[in-house]
């Protein structure tokens, strides 16, 4: 009967490229990918100004036409593209860390709101959302 040395790194290797992936589902990074893509959202600001909430996205490059905002009286859904210029990228490059492509974010909101009254701007790349507390929300 031979002698074979027991090695655990080799049934340990797999595991941790296992769980390597697993991490990098869970996070949306992926080693292989350009940072073009990887999963993008705008981030948010959302504060209770007492009759309304006041919820800002910043989505910096965008234009209004590119956005879709739909709010209900628990949740705002916000999708959108961010397009690529429709130059020659052969030249001229070395690294981009721009990331485009389509995206989608939805907010839960903490309470109720009417969602009939919800007013909303897009300007300079911040999306500004005002939405009015339902009147048995304010009161609380």
């Amino acid at each position: 009967m031979a002698i074979v040395r027991w090695n655990p790194a080799t049934e340990i290797e797999p595991l941790r490229r296992q769980m390597d992936r697993l991490f990098d589902e869970i996070t949306g990074y992926d080693r292989g990918l350009t940072s073009t893509q990887t999963p993008w959202q705008p981030a948010i600001e959302l504060r209770d100004n007492g009759d309304a909430l006041h919820l800002r996205a910043a989505m910096p490059g965008m234009e209004a036409q590119d956005l879709d905002v739909n709010v209900s009286r628990n949740a705002v859904t916000i999708r959108g593209e961010h397009r690529q210029e429709e130059e020659n990228q052969d030249k001229g490059f070395f690294r981009s860390e721009f990331q485009y492509g389509k995206f989608e974010r939805v907010v839960d909101l903490p309470i109720a709101v009417n969602n009939e009254q919800a007013e909303g701007k897009f300007e300079n790349g911040i999306l500004n959302l005002y939405l009015p507390k339902l009147e048995q929300e304010k009161n609380s």
